[in-house]
């Protein structure tokens, strides 16, 4: 007897990664994370939107519609996610002066804006300018959750490394949803540039080479989606515990008392009492 599971390893995956996403949402809201991260909450409601679109309105819609629909999202998720970026440094290097966190905000920027021009082709600026609205909001938003794939990157390093001198250790949810984000933009650049290279070199002599090539392609991004739902339940466990706050009321022991001929007053602090017979 052989058990039947009617479900593929991308359903199970979309399943998973939605449900997550669901709990996230819970978890923000529940604990009031929400205030202190509007744009990282505002992000995760439109990745959950996208999935569900993604499901529900696939091959119900003419392809031109969902096109333009996909492209719009993709370009909201861009902006969301530096926007992102932005709300992480600006909670883990509020300590900083403003002179060193804008050199620091500076060359995180250079060094997204390099990467950018040397990863992937740039058309020549008379295509550019004369594509069609589509096809250029398709490429701005192509190359903006790439540039913010690299500040993930960046940032998140900064505030690993500098974090716990600003106040943003590895306890503090600042540093904890950085992690996240850093290991998700990790992973990704990890498995484009690993089927870029495939893609490259890879030549299919015959149909089962070439359904092998889709096959690695495959194994590649269902790992990318197993990574990424580690990285969401990583954020509900974290976001989840609040942070240990320190107990700021003084409580006297009976070994803390005063000693005889002490007296205690205004803000604790010890003064000699006055002898009876002093004039």
């Amino acid at each position: 007897m052989h058990f039947h599971f009617p479900f593929t390893a991308l359903d199970v995956l979309w399943t998973l990664t939605f449900a997550a996403h669901l709990v996230l949402l819970v978890v923000l809201m529940g604990r009031d994370r929400v205030r202190k991260f509007p744009w990282f909450t505002a992000s995760i409601c439109l990745v959950a939107l996208r999935l569900l679109t993604s499901k529900m309105l696939f091959g119900r819609l003419p392809q031109m519609t969902m096109a333009t629909i996909f492209i719009i999202m993709a370009g909201v998720g861009a902006f969301l996610s530096l926007m992102v970026v932005l709300e992480l440094a600006r909670h883990a290097f509020k300590r900083v002066g403003r002179t060193r966190w804008l050199l620091g905000a500076l060359g995180a920027i250079a060094v997204g804006a390099a990467v950018l021009t040397f990863w992937g082709a740039w058309p020549p600026w008379k295509t550019f300018a004369a594509s069609p609205p589509l096809q250029l909001g398709q490429l701005l938003a192509q190359k903006g959750m790439l540039l913010a794939d690299i500040e993930n990157i960046v940032v998140g390093l900064l505030i690993v490394l500098l974090g716990r001198r600003t106040g943003a250790g590895f306890k503090s949810k600042v540093q904890q949803v950085a992690i996240g984000l850093m290991t998700a933009s990790f992973c990704q650049l990890g498995m484009q540039v690993i089927w870029e290279r495939i893609a490259k070199t890879a030549v299919a002599h015959s149909r089962e080479e070439y359904v092998h090539i889709l096959g690695l392609r495959d194994r590649l991004f269902n790992t990318n989606n197993a990574v990424y739902i580690a990285v969401l339940l990583w954020w509900i466990v974290c976001l989840w515990i609040d942070e240990k706050k320190s107990d700021q009321s003084s409580v006297i022991s009976d070994q803390e008392m005063p000693a005889e001929g002490v007296a205690v007053i205004g803000d604790g602090e010890p003064e000699k009492a006055q002898e009876l017979g002093e004039v």
